[in-house]
């Protein structure tokens, strides 16, 4: 059975190879492209849709259980990084 996550962004489930899982690393959003990054996760889909609810909720902070900055480029560098983590498991 394939282990299920929610996305902070949509709040909807997905498994964990249609997520992908962000961290924090020295303070840090940082896309786990292998889902083994010690520490707590947020998992959320590779749109910029789930991404900007993520952001507008403020559920970084709160998944993550610490103060989140996201600004404009780490947001971007994020999708950005996403997207081609995900064409490539394609």
């Amino acid at each position: 059975m394939e282990q299920v996550r929610t996305c902070v962004g949509c709040k909807t489930l997905g498994t964990r190879k249609s997520l992908i899982r962000v961290v924090l690393v020295n303070t840090e959003l940082t896309i786990d492209e292998d889902k083994k990054l010690p520490g707590r996760g947020a998992w959320l889909h590779a749109s910029k849709k789930c991404f900007d609810l993520a952001v507008n909720r403020k559920a970084f902070s709160r998944a993550l259980k610490q103060s989140v900055e996201v600004n404009e480029k780490v947001l971007a560098l994020a999708i950005e990084q996403a997207e081609a983590m995900m064409a490539k498991n394609e």
